[in-house]
C-alpha cells in the first residue's frame, strides 16, 4: 500500500492540530502494545495510526475520548471522591479545634482551681500558725 499521508486524513478532524494529536496518541498505543485494526504491511506505528483514521477503522468519538483521557488527570467520580475526603478532613480539623478549645478551657479553670486551693491551704496553714502562736503566749502568760 502506498504511504499515507496527514493530507488522506484531514477530511476526519476539523483541525490539523487536533489530527496529529489524535494520531500521534493513536501511535504510542499501538508502540505500548495495542492490536492494530488494519494490516501492518512492515509499517510504523505512526504510518498505521494514519491509516487508521483514513480508513475510519476506529471512530472519530473513540479517538477523541481516548485522546482526552490520557491528559486526564481526574475523573468525574475521582472528583466526588476528593470533595468528599475534604469535607471529612474539614469535619475533623473543626472537631480537632473545638477538642483543644474545650481543653484550654478545662485547663484553665484547672489552674484557677489549684491557685483557689494553694490560697485555702495557705490560709489554713496561717490559722493553725496563728492558733499555735496564741497557745504558747497564753502558756508562757
Amino acid at each position: 500500500m502506498a504511504r499515507i499521508t496527514v493530507e488522506d486524513c484531514i477530511d476526519k478532524f476539523p483541525s490539523r492540530f487536533e489530527l496529529v494529536l489524535v494520531a500521534s496518541n493513536r501511535a504510542r498505543k499501538l508502540y505500548s502494545g495495542e492490536e492494530p485494526t488494519v494490516e501492518k504491511d512492515n509499517d510504523k506505528n505512526t504510518v498505521i495510526a494514519l491509516r487508521e483514521i483514513a480508513q475510519e477503522t476506529l471512530s472519530v468519538d473513540k479517538l477523541r475520548n481516548d485522546l482526552v483521557e490520557e491528559y486526564q488527570t481526574l475523573t468525574f467520580a475521582d472528583e466526588e471522591e476528593e470533595s468528599l475526603l475534604e469535607d471529612e478532613t474539614d469535619n475533623e480539623i473543626n472537631q480537632e479545634e473545638i477538642m483543644i478549645e474545650n481543653q484550654d478551657t478545662n485547663d484553665s479553670s484547672e489552674q484557677l482551681s489549684n491557685s483557689e486551693k494553694l490560697n485555702e491551704d495557705k490560709n489554713e496553714i496561717g490559722e493553725t500558725k496563728e492558733d499555735e502562736l496564741n497557745e504558747n503566749n497564753s502558756q508562757e502568760i
